[in-house]
This record gives C-alpha cells, sequence and structure tokens, in this order.
C-alpha cells in the first residue's frame, strides 16, 4: 500500500516538473528583458494575438496567419482564408530588427523590408528588397542555381557573403537585419551574410540586372513596413524585436 502511495506521489511530482519546465520554457518567448527595454528594444509580436499586423493591402481579416502556442505561424493547407504577406502596422526607417524562425521541408519564405503598401502595389516583394528564409537541405535547383536565393541572402540581388546554412527544416534559426540611412546588413545564426548600401550606384546596377528591376519602385525607399511571406510550406517565426534608431 505504501509503494502505492510513493508510485502515485512520483507521478506527481515528474508531472509538475514537466509542466513548469514548459510554462518556463514559454514564457521566456516573446518577452523582453528589463536590459532590452532600457536599450529601447520593443515587441513587434506579444505571442498570443496578431495585433500589429495585418495582410498586404487588406484590412484586419481571418487569414492563413495564426498565432500557436507562441508561435506566428503560415499555414499553406488553412482553407477558406484570405492568402497573403502579413504585414506591420507601423512604417520603420533605421533599426535594428531580429527575429526566429523555423520552416517545413522544402520550405521557402521571406522578410521583406521597406515595403511600400498602396492599391497600385498588387505585392509586397515588388517594393520592397527580402531576406531570404529557406530550407537549404531541401530547396529546389531554381534557388541554389546562383547562389542569390538562399537563406540569409538578400534574395536575386547578391550572393551571402559569408557561407552559412540554415539548420535543419523544423529547427530554429536566429536571423538579423540592421538598417541605417539606406545600408542594409544580414546575419543568419551570427553570421554574417549580406550588406549592400540602397543609396549607391552598385544597388541600382543589381536591381536592373535582376528581375525586380521590371518594377519601378523597387528598391527605392528607405524607409517603409515588415512583411513576412506567404508563400510555399509553412513558416513559423517566434521573438520578433526591433530597436529604433536614431
Amino acid at each position: 500500500m505504501k509503494q502505492n502511495h510513493f508510485s502515485k506521489w512520483c507521478i506527481i511530482l515528474v508531472s509538475s516538473i514537466s509542466l513548469l519546465s514548459y510554462a518556463q520554457k514559454t514564457e521566456s518567448h516573446n518577452t523582453l528583458t528589463d536590459e532590452q527595454k532600457q536599450e529601447g528594444w520593443s515587441l513587434l509580436f506579444d505571442g498570443t494575438t496578431t495585433a500589429g499586423w495585418h495582410i498586404y493591402n487588406q484590412e484586419n481579416i481571418k487569414s492563413a496567419w495564426a498565432v500557436i502556442d507562441g508561435e506566428l505561424i503560415c499555414d499553406p493547407n488553412t482553407q477558406n482564408v484570405q492568402r497573403g504577406d502579413l504585414v506591420s502596422d507601423k512604417t520603420y526607417d533605421n533599426y535594428d530588427f531580429t527575429f526566429e524562425w523555423k520552416i517545413t521541408k522544402g520550405g521557402n519564405s521571406g522578410v521583406f523590408i521597406n515595403v511600400q503598401e498602396a492599391a497600385e502595389f498588387p505585392t509586397a516583394w515588388t517594393t520592397g528588397p527580402e531576406y531570404q528564409l529557406l530550407d537549404n537541405a531541401n530547396a529546389s535547383s531554381h534557388n541554389l542555381k546562383d547562389g542569390k536565393r538562399l537563406s540569409g541572402c538578400i534574395y536575386s540581388l547578391s550572393p551571402l557573403k559569408n557561407k552559412v546554412q540554415s539548420k535543419k527544416f523544423g529547427e530554429w534559426n536566429t536571423s538579423r537585419i540592421l538598417q541605417q540611412n539606406g545600408q542594409i546588413t544580414f546575419w543568419l545564426n551570427g553570421v554574417l551574410t549580406g550588406q549592400e548600401d540602397m543609396k549607391s550606384s552598385r544597388w541600382k546596377e543589381l536591381v536592373a540586372e535582376s528581375n525586380l528591376g521590371k518594377f519601378p519602385s523597387f528598391g527605392k525607399a528607405t524607409s517603409g513596413k515588415i512583411a513576412f511571406q506567404d508563400w510555399a510550406n509553412g513558416v513559423s517565426l517566434r521573438n520578433i524585436k526591433i530597436k529604433e534608431l536614431n
């Protein structure tokens, strides 16, 4: 009888520890430390809602974007909803922007910056440069052919400055985008991957030589909104933070 009671208490203890551990892990995401707050960081995702975001060129309507277990998720299999990129309500100029992401097998998505939102622009990607999110290990030959479409690239414009692989699908990556007076710098998992000056003649040449050059407004703005791409396969994001710079 005593042994049965002891076994029950062991089960309760183990369950309590597991629940506490899960709660601590969940609470550690989508939050700011006191130090980060003092440094000027702000959360762009509260971990429970899509507040502060909307579908590009649409009102706040039901979409494929949802929040599940503290993750901002775009599910490509969601039915009877509006498809589209998720764009910030606010416009940003100079900033330090960080986020974590994971993707499904063979997944392909991206983050756009300096997005101009207006009826004359049908999609976010026709206005602002893209930070590529990709499952490199299972990517299509199209995305591997010239090195300009790998994770961390300034999509379709320049190859990685330093070699780095995105983590295996289903595992979390850390990305950072820094913009200062038109100069953009990308990092993937702590490695510098892209750097271009959007005010330079080199930038104009890169755009003109790419497929993006056919869009007259692409890459000209050095301020705008941030957007997450609704594309092939699913993508999840968390710990989305920004520090605006003077």
